[in-house]
């Protein structure tokens, strides 16, 4: 008897207690920026290999990314002397063949009216930051340039965040500009 008692006022308090209306106040919620995880990344020392056809390159490479600003990716093949320098910002590309003294301007549209599948600045960032859906490690792109199709690998070394990098732009003065279906 004790015990239904107990039962019962237990059972009306929790009935009594839910019963009510609730209201509760809205605030309304502004959305927070999306602030970037890194500002400026580097990667020195990374291994790219380029396969067309029947030739193989490889190549060290160090790439400098300012985050949605600008990329710097400069090829070494030997000694640690740049002979290819590609300077890429949302809306353009150069790439600057040193050894042969030429260099070519072109936009993502120019550029993917020849190459499939298309290429981004998004996409080029990922790949410059180790930030492809591939991993941190590695990556393989496989691309067609007219006729010719490029295999890209790249196995990258730790990268560094948020540490300074030189973005300086490249003199063009000294080079020939040519079109960008003839730089390859």
């Amino acid at each position: 008897m004790k015990y239904k008692s107990i039962f019962i006022v237990l059972s009306s308090a929790l009935l009594l207690c839910s019963c009510g209306a609730k209201k509760k106040a809205v605030h309304p919620v502004e959305p927070q920026p999306v602030v970037p995880a890194w500002h400026t990344c580097l990667i020195q020392g990374a291994q790219a290999t380029v396969f067309t056809g029947e030739d193989k390159v490889s190549s060290s490479v160090t790439m400098q990314t300012v985050h949605d600003s600008m990329i710097v990716i400069s090829v070494m093949p030997m000694l640690g002397m740049e002979m290819m320098r590609v300077e890429a910002t949302p809306t353009q590309i150069i790439a600057i063949d040193k050894l042969h003294g030429r260099y070519a301007k072109a936009t993502f549209a120019d550029i993917n009216r020849r190459l499939t599948p298309s290429l981004n600045w998004d996409i080029l960032q990922q790949l410059c930051t180790a930030e492809l859906p591939t991993g941190p490690e590695k990556a393989r792109l496989v691309y067609t340039f007219g006729k010719e199709r490029l295999e890209l690998i790249i196995n990258y070394p730790p990268r560094k965040l948020d540490v300074p990098v030189r973005m300086t732009n490249q003199r063009l003065t000294k080079y020939t500009e040519i079109d960008v279906s003839k730089f390859l």
